[in-house]
């Protein structure tokens, strides 16, 4: 069968590689019972390897000239793919953190194609699975998709599914060499039949002027921030990399705080998440001598570009944005209202799909260039990080129940810090990776996220009565609706009678008592 040529963006990805740090994606998947490797491997045939893509090796062009091919592996193993591991004791998740860093560290094997899942044997009374996948598979929210796909929402159902021609063919074509030329000539073709359609309707439509105007200006403001935004500051948590890295994640903790949080504290879930990692960073800086004040962290944060309908198929579609993190705002409600502001700047701009174009026009530079303007925007930011909705309920992998998973994506340059936000069955878990020279210690940052988050809810409490309960009463001393002012636990509005002469309730004016 012939073989199939890469996209850009795709080889952008596969050459963004370098010793110390991989393009890899990573993760960890529990289960509550042990699961026989067997049984994996045939799941595995069944559901994954409908995906032509993890048949396939990477074949460079000769002398280096032109985007790389997919290819199929004619010494297909799976027993490389597949390796069953023995952690040390006693066995935890310290030492299955350990295998998870070493993992990371671990560049594959260009002769095989460009993924393995580690069989954990034994770990707490179950199993663990650490897949690894190479980004010029796909991005990582395809990728959790395709994960996803292994599993079962009930524990009985058939190992065998229907293929989907969509997944069975996707992306498979023939390999022809003048094909790179013939796709920029077909998008440099659409692009001039866009531009002549859109000239003839703002002559027909004269307003239409004003907004092919604002467009223009709103991509070369996103193109002036990802070209013209100076170098992160230089904190403890950025610097030079090297090979070795660590990993750790949290507890799970429950979703309904976060929901809570997010209506007392006027945000979204996402707001409330960011503000604890900002506040987690904060914590963290500050216990290593760091003055934090007026110190902002720059993320990377990808965005998918992707189509609804496309969001089980491979290749990478997504692009980037860059978050500035307000570690320096001490204050909870402060802070979170500046991360919502600096989120809301960047909705509705076009700046994930500026750095789409960016990436791909990387792949199509020779490799020397390539890299150096990785480096120059990668130097802009110290951190990458994700925030993945997982499924709502449990789900099973061949009849087994899945306890926890966790997946982080790469970092590139010298980018050494990865947060990884993943929310799964009315839960939400952080992960954190990090390069061993920079920051040894991630559970510790794992730590303070989970020690900001209970700040957050402790203060909530308090800030919650203090608001609802302390407005000044109408000038008539009277509720003006007849119904008491005050919050209930669950931060809705009480529906209670108030009192006469009074805003509030007998419950709530009660609390307004002086204990003691």
């Amino acid at each position: 069968m012939a073989a199939e040529i890469f996209t850009g963006v795709d080889a952008a990805w596969l050459h963004i590689d370098r010793s110390t740090n991989l393009a890899m994606i990573t993760g960890v998947m529990v289960l509550d019972t042990p699961l026989e490797r067997a049984r994996l491997i045939e799941l595995i045939h069944h559901r994954l390897l409908i995906y032509d893509r993890f048949r396939q090796r990477v074949r460079e062009p000769l002398l280096g000239l032109g985007l790389p091919r997919w290819e199929f592996d004619p010494h297909f193993d799976m027993d490389y793919h597949v390796p069953r591991v023995q952690l040390p004791a006693p066995g935890g998740q310290v030492e299955l953190q350990q295998l998870v860093g070493d993992l990371m560290s671990q560049p594959f094997d260009m002769h095989h194609p460009l993924w393995q899942f580690y069989y954990v044997e034994n770990y707490q009374g179950g199993c663990a699975i650490v897949p690894r996948l190479h980004h010029c598979i796909a991005d990582g929210l395809a990728l959790v998709q395709v994960l996803l796909s292994l599993t079962d929402a009930q524990p009985d159902a058939a190992l065998a599914r229907p293929a989907r021609a969509d997944r069975a063919q996707a992306n498979r074509s023939g390999f022809h060499p003048l094909r790179p030329f013939t796709q920029l000539i077909d998008t440099a073709s659409a692009a001039a039949r866009l531009v002549t359609r859109e000239a003839m309707l703002n002559i027909s439509e004269p307003a239409r002027i004003t907004q092919a105007v604002s467009l223009g200006a709103l991509t070369v403001n996103a193109a002036s921030k990802l070209l013209l935004t100076s170098p992160d500051q230089k904190t403890i948590i950025n610097g030079k990399c090297g090979v070795e890295k660590r990993a750790a994640w949290s507890a799970p903790i429950p979703l309904g705080d976060v929901v809570r949080l997010g209506r007392i504290l006027r945000g979204t879930v996402n707001d409330v998440l960011l503000t604890a990692a900002a506040g987690a960073l904060r914590r963290y800086m500050e216990g290593r001598g760091q003055d934090v004040t007026g110190v902002n962290v720059r993320a990377m944060v990808p965005v998918s570009v992707r189509a609804g309908r496309d969001l089980d198929r491979l290749g990478n579609q997504f692009g980037l944005i860059l978050l500035s993190l307000p570690v320096g705002v001490r204050d909870v409600t402060k802070r979170l209202q500046v991360l919502k502001q600096r989120m809301d700047d960047i909705k509705g701009t076009p700046e994930a799909w500026v750095a789409f174009g960016v990436l791909t026009a990387l792949g199509l530079t020779p490799k020397q260039i390539e890299k150096i303007i990785i480096d120059f925007f990668a130097a802009k930011v110290s951190a990458v990080m994700t925030n993945v909705p997982g499924p709502r309920k449990p789900i099973y992998l061949a009849g087994q129940r899945l306890r926890s998973l966790m997946f982080w994506v790469p970092r590139s340059g010298d980018i050494g810090l990865g947060l990884s936000i993943l929310s799964y069955a009315g839960e939400v878990s952080i992960g954190v990776a990090t390069d061993a020279g920079l920051m040894p210690d991630p559970q510790a940052i794992v730590d303070e996220f989970q020690a900001e988050l209970a700040d957050m809810l402790r203060l909530a409490a308090p800030t919650r009565s203090t608001l609802a309960l302390t407005k000044a009463p109408p000038a008539n001393g009277h509720s003006a609706t007849g119904r008491c002012h005050a919050l209930t636990k669950a931060g809705q509005p009480c529906r209670n009678r108030a009192l006469p002469n009074s805003e509030y309730c007998g419950v709530h004016a009660k609390q307004l008592q002086p204990s003691g």
